[in-house]
């Protein structure tokens, strides 16, 4: 442990920079500083060396040159312990720096701005800070460097009744400046990644593509009691330098703390709850609905979503796209809820569910645009585009002697939009705005049929179904009939089409075809 003696401040966020040079300035600590952070130091009395001073060398090219000097990096990375590199300094003249605080230029920040330049752009890219910080960060053993203001009040207490930083606080500080770092590095070049040179110059591509270096960056948010099981450690990240959002994002008003189950139950209802414009409710177990409805007020959606299986929605998750109000709260709290995703919650909702004291309210904000989808495996990652797919009535192809009246047009469009959220095989009972009976994850389709027509409480007569992806055999669409099914609405592209559309027109069926699939596994 050794006395800090002198400091570099050199902060993008001037947030809690003053209070901290402050105590540096009452413990005789020699202050260095550049540019903003010197001028705002200066205003505050506090004082400072510019840097400029120390190197005899003037900022360059409208700052973009301060620090990149060999007396700066030769004063953080001379190592204390060593006499010859100590004789080196001093040969030139050149003194240590014990305390580096730098933060860098916001270029997550920039780059997430839809109308930024790419002059603008590259300006955020840090380089002095950024080699400071390293410097700094590598060694360790004898400086300290600090990235964040939110560890200010951890080095101005230890300073205070210390008068320096242990070990063990620089090695902290080390291991996060150089996840900072990486954090910093990964969100540039997934940025740059996105951009291409044309005759004009660079320019952000409209539609992203997969880059040949997957570079992705997250910070820690949460440590939750657990993973899936109790066995399994769990940690919720955030995505790096953008504003929260969607469930990652989202805040938690009251309720135990959310669990790893919990937030996979959220994600699957806020993806399907989106996919409405009027308002829906939904009600997820296991990442699976059980129940989805629309209706022109969120309590009628609700009761609506809950009729499709009341035995499933017991420990559900619920998804609301509309804020929840007083009416809808008093319709769900009659039942056991673990967690509810909303964009808002009215006051008359709050004071409802209040008295649930372990009901987990979060609010949403999204959803996010649509980024990649990575699933990891031994040795690598999968990454796709995330299933944006869309579909209107003028989009399929009807394969029947019969087309679909209106009123099944309006139920096949709904259960398209259910079924691509429920596990493969799927299939989903529907009216027009109301899910009846939902079949997942079954290893065989006909099973899935007969799972969805066995979990139905309301009638089937006159439902509509749709499969995520296409009937290999006539046995699936014959099972739907059975039961009161009257159209259909599937991918296509079996090599036993035309089987299964003379099923169809056999049984009086209507049947379309997307040419879209929706597997989800």
């Amino acid at each position: 442990m050794r006395r800090i003696e002198r400091a570099l401040l050199s902060v993008y966020d001037k947030q809690g920079i003053v209070e901290l040079a402050q105590v540096l300035a009452d413990q005789n600590v020699e202050i260095l500083s550049t540019g903003g952070t010197a001028q705002l130091l200066r205003e505050k009395k506090i004082p400072l060396r510019e840097v400029g001073e120390l190197t005899g060398f003037g900022e360059m090219l409208a700052g973009r040159v301060k620090t990149l000097h060999p007396v700066v990096h030769a004063g953080i990375l001379a190592r204390r312990a060593d006499a010859q590199q100590c004789a080196e300094l001093k040969k030139h003249n050149i003194v240590p720096i014990d305390l580096v605080v730098v933060n860098l230029y916001p270029f997550a920040q920039t780059a997430a701005k839809r109308d930024v330049s790419t002059a603008e752009l590259l300006e955020q890219i840090d380089i002095g800070g950024a080699a400071m910080i390293r410097a700094a960060a590598k060694n360790f053993p004898d400086v300290a460097v600090v990235v964040s203001p939110e560890d200010y009040p951890r080095i101005i207490d230890e300073l205070s009744q210390r008068g320096e930083l242990v070990l063990a606080t620089r090695l902290a500080l080390a291991q996060k400046a150089f996840a900072h770092m990486a954090q910093y590095d990964a969100v540039i070049a997934a940025t740059l990644g996105q951009m291409e040179a044309n005759e004009k110059g660079l320019a952000r591509r409209h539609e992203a593509e997969p880059p040949a270096h997957l570079v992705l960056s997250y910070e820690k948010a949460l440590v939750l009691r657990y993973g899936e099981n109790p066995h399994q450690r769990g940690v919720l990240y955030r995505t790096t330098g953008v504003p929260a959002c969607g469930i990652a994002g989202a805040r938690q008003l009251q309720g135990k703390e959310l669990s790893y189950n919990n937030l996979m139950d959220l994600q699957a209802a806020w993806d399907l709850v989106n996919e409405f414009e009027e308002p829906a409710a939904v009600i997820i177990k296991h990442t699976n609905p059980c129940g989805v409805a629309t209706a022109g007020n969120l309590a009628e959606a609700y009761v609506k979503a809950y009729a499709c299986d009341p035995v499933s929605a017991y420990g559900a998750v619920l998804g609301f796209n509309r804020a929840l109000d007083r009416e809808t709260a008093e319709a769900m709290a009659k039942h056991f809820v673990e967690a509810i995703a909303a964009p808002a919650y009215e006051p008359g909702a709050r004071e409802c569910l209040a008295s649930k004291k372990n009901l987990r309210l979060t609010v949403v904000s999204g959803p996010p645009e649509a980024e990649w989808q990575v699933r990891t495996l031994s040795g690598g990652a999968l990454v796709q585009d995330k299933d944006l797919h869309t579909l209107k009535p003028r989009e399929w192809r009807v394969v029947t002697e019969r087309a679909s009246t209106e009123a099944e047009q309006r139920a096949l469009v709904f259960a398209w939009k259910v079924v691509k959220h429920v596990k493969s095989n799927a299939i989903v009972y529907a009216r027009n705005d109301q899910s009846v009976g939902i079949g997942a994850g079954q290893m065989s389709r006909v099973d899935s049929v007969k799972l969805g027509a066995m979990k139905a409480v309301l009638p089937l007569k006159g439902t509509v179904l749709a499969s995520d992806a296409f009937f290999p055999f006539p046995d699936g669409v014959e099972e739907a009939a059975r039961v009161g099914v009257t159209a259909i609405i599937q991918p296509g592209g079996s090599v036993r089409d035309a089987e299964v559309i003379a099923a169809a027109n056999r049984l009086k069926l209507a049947m379309v075809f997307t040419g879209v699939r929706h597997f989800r596994h």
